[in-house]
C-alpha cells in the first residue's frame, strides 16, 4: 500500500530506449527504480561505454541533488521502467523520516563511487592501448614493403608524443600486442605477426 501511495505521488513510467537524463545535463531529480532496468553509460573519446545496469531498488541521479553538479553519466531505460522521482526537498523529507534509508543511500553511494572510479580507470587504460594499436596499424600501412617493419624505439617515441602519454605506456601496450602474438620484435625491429588481427582491431576502432 505504501508503495502505491509513493508511486501515485512520485512515480514515472519510462518507455524502452528513452533517455532519463544525459551526461552533462543539469539535474534536479534523483530516481529509485521500482521495476525494469536502467543502463548507465559514459562517453569517453566519442564512444559510449556501459558502466552499469541498475535494477529494482537501485537509485540513480542522486549527485544532482546531493552536490548539485551536472549529470556525470547518461541513464537509459532498457525495456519499460517504473521510477520514483524525488527533488531535493522530497529526498530530504524521505531520509529525515527514515534513518535506515539515509544510511542505505550513504552506503550505496560509497560503494558506487569506488566501483565507478575503478571502471573509469580501466576504460581509460584500455582506450589508450586501443589508440596505440590503431596508430601502429596506420604506421605499418604507410610502408610499401611486403614485410613492413618499424623501428621500435622511434615508434614508441612518436606515438607517445602524438597521444601525450609516457613512453613507458606505449612500450607496455606494444609488449601486450607482442605477447598476444599480434606483433613481433626482433632486436629494435617491430613487425606485424598477425596482420588480420591488427587490421580487424583498426577497423573496429576507426569505424
Amino acid at each position: 500500500m505504501a508503495d502505491n501511495v509513493l508511486f501515485e505521488k512520485y512515480g514515472q513510467t519510462i518507455e524502452n530506449g528513452k533517455v532519463i537524463f544525459r551526461e552533462g545535463d543539469l539535474g534536479d531529480r534523483m530516481y529509485i527504480i521500482q521495476s525494469g532496468i536502467v543502463r548507465i553509460s559514459k562517453s569517453i573519446d566519442g564512444r559510449e561505454y556501459t558502466l552499469a545496469e541498475l535494477t529494482k531498488g537501485e537509485f540513480l541521479g542522486e549527485m544532482a541533488i546531493v552536490s548539485r553538479i551536472r549529470r556525470t553519466a547518461t541513464a537509459t531505460a532498457v525495456g519499460s521502467v517504473q521510477l520514483l522521482a524525488f527533488d531535493r526537498v522530497g529526498f530530504q523529507g524521505m531520509i529525515e523520516k527514515n534513518a535506515k534509508i539515509a544510511m542505505n543511500v550513504i552506503d550505496r553511494l560509497c560503494k558506487r563511487l569506488q566501483h565507478t572510479n575503478s571502471q573509469l580507470q580501466d576504460l581509460v587504460r584500455k582506450n589508450v592501448r586501443s589508440h596505440i594499436a590503431l596508430i601502429l596499424y596506420y604506421k605499418f600501412m604507410e610502408k610499401d614493403d611486403e614485410d613492413p617493419c618499424l623501428t621500435r624505439d622511434r615508434a614508441v617515441e612518436d606515438i607517445a608524443k602524438h597521444l601525450g602519454v609516457p613512453a613507458a605506456t606505449v612500450g607496455a601496450a606494444i609488449n601486450e600486442l607482442v605477447q598476444a602474438g599480434v606483433l613481433q620484435v626482433q632486436g629494435n625491429a617491430l613487425r606485424m605477426k598477425q596482420r588480420d588481427s591488427i587490421t580487424a582491431l583498426a577497423e573496429q576502432l576507426g569505424g
